[in-house]
């Protein structure tokens, strides 16, 4: 038995979720491989302090809704996060809050930049965020899964449930309603960082 939970490793995420039905344990390595990815997405929306609690019950609905899993994909990250929006929203509504989106701040070397960045950013991140308030909600997350959580288009249209040329509207009309609020962002941008996963380049039109 030892030998056929590492030779899952290797598995694709469909096959570890199908195996997962007669061997549940293995479905430990989905939270393996996108555990961090769905922490930061809760981060991002509900803060550091519920974080765990909030990827915690993300992946308990997973497990328990693992025998829907269609596995059309390479990744199963746009499922999980099809399930994360629900358990955020449900989240929220029952604290009473409006997501929040987390912003970080770039490090600079040098002390005196590192003062005169975080003086701007201290500017900018407040308009961000309400310009980001502004968006409508569907505009709003369809942005966030790209340019927070790093998805390309394909799995955001996967994630959302939307076909993936509505994928580039959204995210038009969104960049240019936040560059209608923040004019010099891209000037300031540069002061921020955002977290991006490793690989997620292609398809990024």
């Amino acid at each position: 038995m030892v030998q056929d939970r590492l030779d899952a490793t290797t598995l694709s995420d469909a096959d570890v979720i199908a195996a997962s039905s007669d061997d549940p344990d293995l479905f430990r390595l989905i939270v393996s491989r996108y555990g961090e990815a769905v922490l930061k997405y809760a981060a991002r929306r509900v803060g550091a302090q519920d974080a765990r609690d909030v990827a915690s019950e993300v992946f308990l609905r997973g497990f328990r809704l693992r025998n829907r899993y269609e596995g059309l994909r390479e990744t199963c990250l746009p499922w999980l996060y099809r399930i994360a929006r629900n358990v955020v929203g449900e989240w929220l509504k029952k604290a009473n809050r409006s997501d929040e989106i987390a912003l970080v701040l770039h490090s600079s070397v040098g002390f005196e930049d590192e003062v005169l960045d975080r003086v701007i950013a201290a500017s900018v991140i407040p308009e961000l965020r309400r310009a980001l308030a502004l968006l409508s909600e569907q505009d709003r997350e369809t942005l966030l899964l790209f340019a927070l959580d790093g998805l390309t288009y394909s799995e955001v249209a996967a994630s959302l449930g939307i076909p993936p040329g509505t994928v580039g509207s959204r995210l038009t009309r969104a960049r240019n309603e936040v560059r209608a609020q923040v004019p010099d962002l891209e000037h300031k941008a540069s002061l921020l960082v955002i977290s991006l996963p490793e690989g997620k380049e292609e398809d990024r039109g």
